[in-house]
């Protein structure tokens, strides 16, 4: 079986977008477990963060010189990143950052989507993406949070190759999945009723771990904030929290 993160369309990396990265290497150090490698020459600062050994995510200082604010960004598997960033620009999506090879390592583009939430588009050299997920202390789900939920699954279907799958199609609960029951890879959720309109949409990033109460409380310790509690559901004990600028991130435990 292919790796989950070369299937097409799947969630293959994160990176952080920090305005101080020395806090960021340490919250998420001290949270998840996480070291910070040393930075490549030639890639302008940015660097990789391991747990025990395994690339899970990247890292970028944010100097605020393009005005973006601090955030994860998720990136998908494509086999084809100038395609794909053509394909986004013909299904009501946008060209933020054209692609560019990141030398032996692989190609990548910056999109927007038909909602205009943030997606990252990673064409594989010889870094394929993680090393390592759905274990305590890495990336475990990947979640759009968007009230264009029917242009979001049309466009990731026309643009990433998804073959979407719905989970649920109620009033109160719209969403669809990438893949099907365990085998789901990310999923897209509507947040008509429960976001004012004219919110913006975006990508969620979802990390395993042990104990939610008790991470939130090293989430306040380590100079970061609960944004939404720990709450029991199907899917685990989920919880949003934000690190010490802001980045907003959710965690779950089973």
């Amino acid at each position: 079986m292919p790796s989950p993160t070369l299937i097409p369309g799947a969630p293959c990396w994160i990176d952080l977008y920090s305005s101080n990265t020395d806090a960021a290497t340490t919250f998420y150090g001290r949270l998840l477990g996480w070291s910070a490698e040393s930075p490549e020459e030639g890639f302008g600062g940015y660097f990789t963060f391991t747990k025990d050994g395994k690339f899970v995510a990247g890292c970028m200082a944010n100097d605020g010189t393009t005005g973006a604010p601090d955030t994860w960004t998720v990136y998908l598997t494509t086999d084809d990143v100038e395609a794909t960033a053509k394909a986004a620009a013909e299904h009501g999506g946008q060209v933020y950052l054209a692609p560019m090879q990141v030398g032996k390592n692989g190609s990548f583009a910056m999109l927007g989507d038909s909602g205009n939430a943030g997606i990252g588009a990673w064409q594989a050299g010889k870094m394929k993406g993680f090393d390592v997920r759905n274990e305590v202390g890495t990336p475990t789900w990947f979640e759009l949070h968007t009230r264009d939920y029917a242009g979001a699954v049309a466009f990731y279907r026309d643009v990433f190759g998804w073959e979407p799958r719905t989970m649920s199609d109620t009033p109160e609960f719209r969403y669809t999945t990438l893949g099907e029951g365990d085998d789901a890879l990310a999923g897209i959720m509507d947040d008509t009723s429960s976001a004012p309109e004219g919110s913006p949409a975006g990508w969620s990033v979802y990390f395993r771990v042990d104990d939610t109460d008790a991470a939130l409380e090293r989430v306040v310790e380590l100079g970061g904030k609960v944004v939404e509690p720990a709450v029991d559901t199907p899917y685990g004990r989920l919880a949003q929290a934000a690190d010490p600028t802001g980045v907003v991130f959710r965690l779950v435990a089973n």
